[in-house]
C-alpha cells in the first residue's frame, strides 16, 4: 500500500489581494496593539481582528506574532508595510489634492515643449491676473493626446495646413524660418553680408532633422540650399534635440541657428537675437493649431482662455510682419 504524502509547502494563492484590509493592517502596524488600531479606527477590536486574519488568510502567511498584551510584525508583514505604506500615503495625498480642486476652475492645455516653453508660459502671467480664479495645466510631450477620451480641453498642434484644417482647429499662426544670432557674436564675428558668409561660423541644428520629414525645414542644407550655395560647410555644427535648446544656445553666441519666427519674435523684439540676413527668410508650410476637446469647448473658463489665446496670436502675427 503505498505511504501517503505530506505538503512541505502551504499551497500560496496567486491573484492579487483585496485592498479593503490595507487600513486596518497599518493601524494594527503603526500602534502594535488591536484596541489602540480599533479606536483610531473607530471599529470594534473583534471587528479589526477580523479584517486582519482575512489579509493573512489571502496574503498566506501571518503578519503579526501575537502576545498577551500586544502583537508584533513578522518578516513578511515589515515587507508588506514598507510596500503598502507609502502607496497609501500617495493614495490619500492625490485625493486631498482632488477635494481641494473641487468647484475649481481649470483649464487642461497639450502642447509640446519647445512651444511651451518659448511661447506659451512667458505670456500666462497676463492670463493668470486677467483671470485670477482659473487654474492652468499645462501637459508637454510628443504624442499626439485624444481630446475625445482624456480630461485635456486643449491642443495646440504644429502641422501642415491641410492636416490643421481637416480636424477642425483654429489657426493661431503661420511660420517662417529666420536665421538668428546673438549681438555679441555678430559683434566679434565675421561680416555676414550675403548667404555663403554663415558658412564662417559655427551652425547650430537640430538632430533629428534628417530623420524627421517635418524637420527638414530647418535644416540648414535646405536654406544653403534655397540660396545656391549647398555645398558650404561650416567650421563645425552644434546639434540639440529641442527648439528651445537651439535658441537658447544661440542666445548664448555659440553660433548660427535656423529658428520658427512665431517663437523667437520676442526675443527679436527685446534685441537679445538678431535676425541675420532678413531677405532670405524661408516660408514654411507648417502653422500652430489650436484644437478644442467636445466636452470642453462650451465651458466658460475654456472660452476664455481660447479668447485670450487668439489675442496673444494676433499680437504674434503683427510681431512676424513688423519690419527686421
Amino acid at each position: 500500500m503505498p505511504h501517503a504524502t505530506t505538503r512541505s509547502t502551504p499551497l500560496l494563492r496567486t491573484r492579487p489581494i483585496g485592498a479593503g484590509h490595507l487600513r486596518a493592517f497599518i493601524a494594527v502596524a503603526k500602534h502594535l496593539n488591536f484596541r489602540a488600531a480599533a479606536d483610531e479606527m473607530a471599529l470594534t477590536q473583534s471587528a479589526v481582528s477580523r479584517q486582519i486574519q482575512s489579509l493573512e488568510d489571502e496574503v498566506g502567511v501571518p503578519l503579526f506574532l501575537r502576545h498577551s498584551r500586544a502583537v508584533e510584525l513578522t518578516g513578511a508583514g515589515a515587507q508588506l508595510l514598507h510596500s503598502v505604506l507609502p502607496a497609501l500615503e500617495a493614495v490619500d495625498a492625490t485625493v486631498r489634492q482632488i477635494r481641494q480642486t473641487v468647484g475649481r476652475k481649470s483649464v487642461a492645455i497639450t502642447t509640446w515643449a519647445s512651444f511651451a516653453a518659448m511661447w506659451l508660459i512667458p505670456r500666462l502671467q497676463d492670463f493668470q491676473q486677467a483671470w485670477p480664479d482659473i487654474d492652468i495645466r499645462i501637459d508637454t510631450g510628443d504624442a499626439v493626446v485624444d481630446l475625445d477620451t482624456t480630461d485635456v480641453d486643449l491642443a495646440i498642434r504644429y502641422s501642415r495646413d491641410q492636416e490643421g484644417q481637416s480636424n477642425g482647429a483654429q489657426q493661431l499662426f503661420g511660420e517662417e524660418l529666420v536665421v538668428v544670432a546673438s549681438p555679441a557674436l555678430l559683434q566679434n564675428g565675421p561680416p555676414l553680408r550675403e548667404p555663403a558668409d554663415a558658412a564662417h561660423y559655427t551652425l547650430i541644428e537640430t538632430g533629428d532633422v534628417h530623420r524627421m520629414p517635418q524637420l527638414e525645414w530647418l535644416s540648414w542644407q535646405r536654406w544653403f540650399g534655397a540660396n545656391g550655395c549647398d555645398q558650404l560647410q561650416p567650421p563645425r555644427w552644434l546639434y540639440f534635440n529641442y527648439a528651445h535648446q537651439i535658441v537658447q544656445a544661440a542666445l548664448a553666441g555659440q553660433g548660427l541657428a535656423i529658428a520658427r519666427l512665431p517663437l523667437v519674435a520676442d526675443a527679436l523684439a527685446a534685441g537679445q537675437l538678431v535676425e541675420v540676413l532678413p531677405r532670405h527668410r524661408l516660408a514654411s508650410p507648417l502653422a500652430y493649431w489650436l484644437l478644442r476637446g467636445p466636452r470642453s469647448s462650451q465651458r466658460p473658463e475654456v472660452q476664455a482662455f481660447c479668447d485670450w489665446l487668439s489675442a496673444q496670436a494676433a499680437q504674434t502675427r503683427d510681431a512676424m510682419q513688423a519690419p527686421a
